[in-house]
């Protein structure tokens, strides 16, 4: 037995060494002799595509598909291989011929995405991402240094094997593997390397170390480049020269970019004012012949967010359009716009000032029209192609303006629609299994008996509530939504409150911290306490030139009710409109420093806009006037109202937390409640307030696919108009 062990042991480890060494780190391999094969290439200012016959030019037509579904972060690999096979079919109906990955997903993307195209002559071909993990993004890390380079020139490694169906590895906190045994290199296409590179990182890498030799490697070499550069250069070595030689293969190459790091030059006082502090310019690094497929340059480009060009004194009114232009004029080789999109969100945290088409506070229709204008401008600018930003729906994701209303431990468990982050799908992720709680749609049939709450003066009021709203009903007999108004005091908080909302002549039986003003289709709202105001607690330094602590805070029972607005990107300080010359942006002498004695303090540092205003209309996507931000809708004699849970300062559904007293945590904390009061009157008499349950909603969420309206918009674009 002995014997046999000492036999059986080495064996087994020498089994696990080989097994570590060909699937783990990919190193044990017979060089491939063949010369390499390419299907895509970059050549000039277009793609090509080989088509059987020979390369035709290639139009990209894309959609960005992320990782996470409900009830999942995107690191869960949650996606399963149906709904994988699901998307894929709908992309392809669309008319997009591309997706784009951004990182490993699970095994079963791979296989979905295998079976999917195996028997397919129209097949979708993918753009395969190598991220960057955030925390070293964030680090204090030069691209340099081997903590932060190693393990992205593996990750590029990692991913040529997943490609090729030869990696597998071990599950977090598991003892278990995934196996990576589907060969799609088919139909991949070509590799963005990176991600929204931050400009501290680059320019901590291009300044504070010597100048690096340019590199001249077999397949890529670089001119005039920076530190910076030269990483991202060598990790296109690394990769390239890893497929061509374990895999006899190549395929096009391109390095992620964005206007925070774009290659152009601008005024001194802009740069200054957005922090502008560096620029990657891919046209330093070269492919030699040895590279077939070639390089294309590859950019995230969004038309409200850094806007430069609306501070520029520009002839174009589409400052995106001139934008994407100025970007193609630089470059010699192909660029593909590798993000574009809108999201179809209530919350809204940046503003296109010349066509409107913001980071949310967008209908579904408003985002297909963005899509498609966005789309044209791509395309007339000279780009080869674009890919829209993102297919589906992410709970999951959080946003500057919103994440410190929210708990960020919870955000998979419900949706969100303050956050325009989780809204730029083309699919819908809506709660209930096959229909939400309810729709604002002027039918109330779906309400019942049970869903009442409180009755008085002959006006009823019935609650519901999913993973996205609370939701109303109110009933008068004879209401004119045009002609009288309504009032539905909620009470939230025990910290605070009042009985009385002065500006409004509403008197409730309790103290409540919000109340619903239904006041015709145009001026309705809801309004919240002083005390329980989140704009004004948490973003006072930001909305005024003062700190909220340093000043008297307002009363606990104060009767002050205001409107519950949102801070958007955008600093008030610097208003292209209020400089005194219009050329004053041509004049790099001037500092920035300068600015504010040119242009006074506004009262306003930051803008904000009044997120609290209801939007009237049909809020049924099966109805043919559906509209998507629909927050209340009339009947005869009854309004439907759904209100997102962060309105109310709600900052976890899924366990029924809200938000405790700001001035005595400075900042947010949470606190749970079982129950919430609420009534309805018409403010001539002091309204009663009755309790209504509220479960927590749990970490496994209802919810049922839905494609939004835009991608219908986007698929008669694509559709009618057969890519190149």
């Amino acid at each position: 037995m002995k014997k046999f062990l000492m036999t059986v042991i080495p064996g087994v480890l020498f089994l696990f060494l080989l097994d570590w060494l060909y699937f783990g780190l990919g190193v044990l391999y017979l060089p491939s002799r063949q010369a390499p094969a390419y299907f895509a290439k970059a050549e000039g200012e277009s793609l090509y595509l080989d088509q059987g016959s020979g390369y035709g030019e290639w139009e990209v037509r894309g959609v960005n598909l992320g990782l996470g579904k409900p009830g999942h972060y995107a690191t869960s690999l949650a996606v399963t291989k149906d709904e994988y096979l699901r998307w894929f079919g709908q992309i392809k109906a669309m008319g997009a011929n591309v997706i784009r990955t951004y990182t490993l997903a699970g095994p079963d993307f791979y296989e979905a995405f295998y079976e999917f195209n195996r028997e397919n002559p129209d097949p979708l071909y993918l753009f395969h991402g190598v991220w960057v993990d955030d925390y070293l993004i964030n680090s204090s890390f030069s691209a340099l240094d081997e903590e932060f380079s190693e393990p992205f020139f593996r990750d590029c490694k990692k991913v040529v094997d997943v490609v090729h169906g030869r990696h597998k590895e071990r599950e977090e906190n598991s003892l278990f593997s995934r196996f990576y045994r589907w060969d799609i290199s088919p139909w991949v296409c070509g590799y963005i390397l990176g991600v929204e590179w931050e400009g501290t990182l680059v320019t901590y890498t291009d300044k504070s170390f010597p100048q690096q030799e340019q590199l001249d490697g077999g397949y890529f070499y670089t001119e005039g480049a920076s530190n910076f550069e030269i990483f991202l250069a060598s990790a296109g070595e690394e990769m390239v020269a890893y497929e061509t030689e374990k895999y006899g293969a190549q395929r096009m190459i391109a390095f992620s970019n964005w206007p925070t790091t774009d290659p152009l030059a601008y005024p001194q006082n802009l740069t200054e004012y957005f922090l502008k502090s560096a620029q990657i310019d891919v046209e330093h690094i070269r492919c030699k012949e040895a590279f077939g497929p070639g390089q294309f340059a590859s950019y995230h480009m969004y038309p409200y967010y850094p806007d430069y060009y609306s501070f520029l004194p520009v002839h174009e009114e589409n400052t995106y359009l001139q934008y994407l232009r100025d970007i193609n004029e630089h470059h010699a080789m192909p660029v593909v716009i590798s993000e574009f999109g809108v999201p179809s969100s209530r919350g809204m945290a940046a503003r296109e000032d010349s066509l409107g088409r913001n980071q949310g506070n967008l209908s579904e229709t408003q985002q297909g029209e963005a899509l498609v204008s966005m789309y044209r401008d791509i395309r007339a600018a000279g780009s080869a192609g674009g890919i829209v930003f993102t297919w589906q729906d992410e709970w999951f994701k959080r946003t500057w303006n919103t994440m410190a209303n929210v708990d960020l431990t919870a955000t998979p468990y419900w949706s969100d629609y303050q956050t325009n982050e989780q809204y730029f799908g083309l699919l819908s992720f809506d709660p209930g299994e096959e229909e939400s709680a309810c729709y604002p749609d002027g039918d109330k049939s779906e309400w019942t008996e049970g869903d009442l709450v409180s009755e008085q003066d002959g006006v009823r009021l019935s609650m519901r509530y999913d993973e996205r709203y609370l939701y109303f009903l109110v009933e008068q007999e004879g209401f004119d939504l045009q002609a009288d108004k309504l009032y539905i005091p909620i009470d939230t908080t025990p910290k605070s409150g009042s009985s009385r909302a002065g500006n409004l002549g509403v008197e409730m039986d309790r103290e409540a911290d919000f109340v619903v003003e239904l006041d015709g289709r145009d001026n309705s709202r809801i309004w919240v306490q002083e005390y329980y105001d989140g704009i004004e607690a948490l973003f006072y330094d930001k909305i005024t030139p003062w700190d909220l602590f340093s000043q008297t805070f307002p009363e606990r029972d104060t009767d002050t009710f205001v409107k519950i607005r949102l801070l958007i990107q955008k600093d008030l300080y610097f208003v292209r409109d209020s400089l005194e010359d219009q050329n004053y942006l041509d004049d790099k002498s001037i500092p920035y420093a300068e600015y504010d004695q040119r242009n006074p303090m506004h009262y306003s540092r930051m803008e904000n806009y009044e997120t609290g205003k209801l939007a009237y209309g049909n809020g049924n996507p099966n109805r043919p006037d559906f509209h998507s931000l629909a927050d209340f809708c009339a009947g005869d004699g009854f309004v439907e109202l759904r209100l997102p849970w962060q309105l109310l300062n709600v900052a976890d559904p899924s366990r029924m937390n809200i938000h405790d007293d700001y001035y005595a945590h400075y900042g947010v904390e949470y606190l749970h409640i079982e129950h919430l009061y609420a009534g309805a009157g018409d403010g001539t008499g002091r309204i009663a307030m009755e309790p209504f349950a509220l479960e927590p909603l749990g970490r496994r969420p209802e919810f049922h696919e839905r494609l939004k309206v835009s991608y219908y918009m986007l698929r008669a674009l694509w559709t009618e108009y057969p890519a190149a």
